[in-house]
């Protein structure tokens, strides 16, 4: 498993970088990480009220610092 996937991920996030995440979704080895990316970018990207939109945001979050609390 590559531990920078969950760090591109956070600098993706924090960028609006949607086209590289969605990149890195289809890359990752991570199947996890990639149903989150998935979950939040088709939150984001259809009309969705701000909660749903939010939920999957923390979701996805959540998971990336719970992994890289893992791998330290």
């Amino acid at each position: 498993m590559n531990y920078n996937d969950y760090d591109r991920a956070l600098y993706y996030i924090h960028c609006s970088d949607w086209n590289n995440l969605l990149i890195l979704m289809v890359r990752t080895n991570d199947h996890l990480l990639s149903k989150k990316i998935e979950h939040f970018l088709h939150a984001r990207s259809f009309p969705n009220p701000y909660p749903v939109v939010e939920t999957t945001f923390y979701t996805l979050f959540h998971y990336i610092e719970h992994a890289n609390s893992v791998n330290s």
